[in-house]
């Protein structure tokens, strides 16, 4: 890849990782867009390890929480941060059954293209503005039930087609089941960690057993991807606590319409 690639490739990931307008989307339209040779799936994997290690540097105490609180359960100790941790590893599950089957039967393939990321860009973008809109706002992350924690883990599972935002639809769902703005995005960059981190994980060993090397640009990208995510984590923490979530569901209407534009004249495939 052009160093100008590698460059754009990691501010795309990091801004868009985080922010509710889907960076799967925006990774699949890239070469689509640019016309540049795909950046393969290594890559792709490694501004998304970029992005994982962003939400830890950022939550670095909400993730010693959570260790703290996976001890607890191993000692069977009861405590507000074994019910944390207990929650959130119950709300991945539904995001490992729906991933290993899309792998396993390939279908993740027949979703990435430029119409389904339109689609789907607008469809849950109208959609978080509903739930932002008439969303009850009352609940903080340490108050909400195994139900909702679950109900949550099941719309990330969703996220895996491409174009619908796992933050997105995470924050979404949480503002729908009555979290705030500000603890509904904490929870979803929480609950976005194992499943970030136990897929990166599994594909890079696997191409590295399969005698595929990490090339520098993907580590570039990676490096880069984790400062670009982490001053966007910022940026919206410190934007939700001032304004709803209409200005990501206009951006995912402009450019889903915009997508369907170019997919229906023909100039996209």
């Amino acid at each position: 890849m052009s160093i100008e690639q590698v460059v754009i490739l990691a501010l795309l990931q990091g801004i868009t990782e985080f922010l509710p307008i889907s960076s799967s989307g925006h990774l699949i339209l890239l070469p689509i867009l640019t016309g540049w040779r795909d950046q393969g799936l290594i890559t792709d994997v490694m501004v998304h390890m970029g992005s994982f290690v962003a939400v830890l540097a950022y939550f670095w105490r909400d993730v010693l929480d959570l260790l703290r609180g996976a001890l607890d359960i191993v000692r069977r100790i009861k405590s507000d941060n074994a019910r944390k941790a207990l929650y959130i590893i119950l709300a991945t599950i539904p995001a490992v059954i729906f991933g290993l089957f899309v792998k396993v039967t390939g279908i993740i393939d027949a979703v990435r293209g430029a119409e389904i990321v339109a689609w789907n860009a607008i469809i849950f973008g109208i959609l978080m503005y509903v739930a932002d809109r008439w969303g009850p706002k009352i609940h903080r992350m340490e108050d909400i039930s195994l139900r909702t924690a679950m109900l949550i883990g099941v719309a990330q599972a969703v996220a895996i087609i491409p174009g619908t935002s796992r933050s997105g639809i995470t924050m979404t769902a949480g503002r729908a089941l009555g979290m705030t703005r500000p603890e509904a995005a904490r929870f979803s960059f929480l609950l976005g960690m194992p499943a970030i981190g136990a897929a990166g994980v599994l594909v890079l060993s696997e191409a590295v057993a399969e005698g595929q090397t990490i090339s520098s640009d993907a580590w570039l990208a990676a490096l880069l991807t984790f400062f670009a995510a982490l001053a966007a984590i910022a940026f919206l923490m410190a934007l939700v606590k001032r304004v709803s979530f209409l200005p990501f569901v206009i951006y995912r209407l402009v450019l889903g319409v915009a997508l369907l534009w170019l997919v229906y004249s023909g100039v996209l495939a």
